[in-house]
């Protein structure tokens, strides 16, 4: 039975009780103790004046009090509005405003600027969920002393606006996507039917949870009664620890966060053998890597693929079905996906040919907040919503990621799509990890460069790299150049960003 977001924490802590629900640096935190928790928050919100429908802003790293800042804002029937605690003060207060929200929660590290930032918005109270922050804020404790352990939820509907989440504005100012209750309710019990999530799954995960992806996580472990092993960032050996010190069965990140895993000097120091399934998604993931990342942990990968506007995952594969390496598989139950024509949405192309990956059903946002022009560029006749990516569907119905079309490469006439060639790239032994990007060029426009991280101990060779990639590539997608580079630039998530490749001194 769908449940709305406020009732979800209430009804795991009847079924769960004194299970830990969160481990949070080392310490234990029951269902009980989370919904306690929880409740708190919501008298505090309900005391300040907050109203079912009033939007708060939480920003701030992992942290046990955000889980619970979380959960305890549905209870009251606010609009959750989660954003990266990576924002500076300017962007914080520019989608505080944007959303209009009334109350922000914080973490570390915003400063005096913020209130500056938030001048002219409708927010009245700043709490923070660390010491470090405007001196005129409100420390958490302080926020939630005189408030009470028990809570009556404030009702609210399946089809009631829940979230506003923030796209990642890599033009322009971000869009606040406007998720229902039914959209997080169906993405997650869809998420847990497709990976069979258990009550008796402890999943290891440093995902932000303001972030899509992490958020996903979160619910489809607590929901369900799952022990969630939560870490405030991603440290590759703490990962790994964290395996093994809790027996973890389920071990969830985006591709960068397993490639820095498997090149990590201490992988072969812990223990696996109880993982059973692995999750990646946030980006295409060349089959290469996939295959040694399942070697290498003898577990499962469940690939997915997801978006702000869909409140989570529209796609995946079933742990106990057949499943592709490099694929996201297809759709979740209940949910429809298509390839429509590149030019025109109502065409729906042929297995194997690219095209733009549509998607229908409930999970889909109920638009863009305050943004009708954008609501109605982004959605399709009949419900479908063009997600932006270019696809491909095989024969057997499984979906494959060809790139962004905004990422996309044109060399004198021909699109090259860096995903394609990423995957070609990976599969050289030399390779750790790798992007790629787009270059001015007088004669044809762009040209494929490749950023590449060397495998630890290698010594790799451009010219080798580049006839590996004629191999199998046509000449006019073969990069032009290739850079080899300590790193690459990533979001919070690890999500390699290809529109800051540029920014990366090449020496000369």
């Amino acid at each position: 039975m769908l449940m709305t977001l406020g009732e979800a924490i209430g009804k795991a802590a009847a079924a769960f009780g004194g299970k830990p629900a969160v481990i949070f640096r080392d310490v234990p935190y029951s269902y009980d103790a989370l919904d306690r928790r929880a409740n708190r928050v919501a008298n505090a919100l309900v005391a300040h004046g907050i109203e079912p429908g009033d939007r708060v802003t939480l920003c701030g790293q992992n942290s046990y009090d955000w889980v619970a800042a979380y959960y305890g804002t549905a209870k009251a029937g606010a609009v959750l509005n989660p954003v990266t605690a990576m924002l500076t003060a300017g962007e914080i207060g520019y989608i505080a405003g944007n959303c209009g929200a009334k109350l922000l929660m914080v973490g570390a590290g915003k400063g005096d600027g913020l209130m500056d930032a938030l001048a002219g918005s409708d927010v009245e109270r700043v709490v923070l969920f660390d010491d470090d922050g405007p001196a005129d804020a409100t420390p958490f404790e302080d926020f939630l002393a005189d408030a009470s352990e028990d809570f009556e939820v404030r009702p609210r509907g399946l089809d009631d606006l829940a979230a506003i989440g923030y796209t990642s504005g890599t033009t322009g100012h971000p869009k606040g996507a406007m998720m229902s209750n039914r959209a997080i309710a169906v993405g997650t019990a869809g998420m847990k039917l497709m990976h069979g999530r258990t009550p008796d799954d402890i999943v290891v995960t440093a995902l932000p949870c303001s972030h899509v992806y992490g958020k996903a996580v979160m619910n489809g472990s607590l929901f369900y009664g799952s022990t969630l092993v939560l870490l405030e960032r991603f440290v590759s050996e703490d990962m790994l620890r964290s395996v093994e010190q809790y027996r973890a069965t389920m071990l969830e990140a985006v591709p960068t966060g397993f490639m820095y895993m498997l090149a990590d000097p201490a992988i072969d120091n812990y223990d696996y053998s109880s993982l059973e399934r692995l999750t990646c998604g946030g980006q295409t993931f060349p089959a290469a890597t996939a295959a040694e990342v399942e070697e290498k942990f003898g577990a499962t990968l469940l690939e997915l693929w997801g978006m702000t506007e869909l409140a989570g995952l529209g796609t995946t594969h079933a742990s106990l079905c057949e499943r592709r390496l490099g694929s996201i598989g297809v759709a979740l139950p209940y949910i429809e996906a298509r390839i429509g024509g590149l030019e025109d949405p109502s065409e729906t192309m042929p297995a194997g040919e690219p095209g733009e990956l549509l998607i229908r059903g409930p999970i889909v946002m109920m638009g863009y907040y305050g943004n009708e022009a954008a609501t109605r560029e982004a959605m399709a006749d009949d419900g479908w919503f063009r997600t932006g990516d270019v696809c491909t569907r095989d024969e057997d119905g499984f979906l494959w990621v060809v790139d962004r079309k905004k990422d996309m490469i044109n060399t004198a006439g021909f699109n090259v799509y860096p995903a394609e060639l990423e995957r070609v790239l990976a599969a050289h032994p030399d390779v750790s990890m790798v992007a790629v990007g787009g270059v001015p060029d007088t004669q044809k426009g762009e040209l494929a460069k490749a950023y590449i991280v060397p495998r630890p101990g290698s010594d790799p060779d451009a010219d080798d790299i580049l006839a590996h990639c004629r191999k199998t590539l046509a000449p006019y997608k073969v990069p032009r150049k290739v850079q080899f580079v300590a790193d690459l630039p990533t979001n919070p998530t690890g999500k390699i960003l290809r529109r800051e490749l540029h920014t990366i001194d090449d020496g000369a």
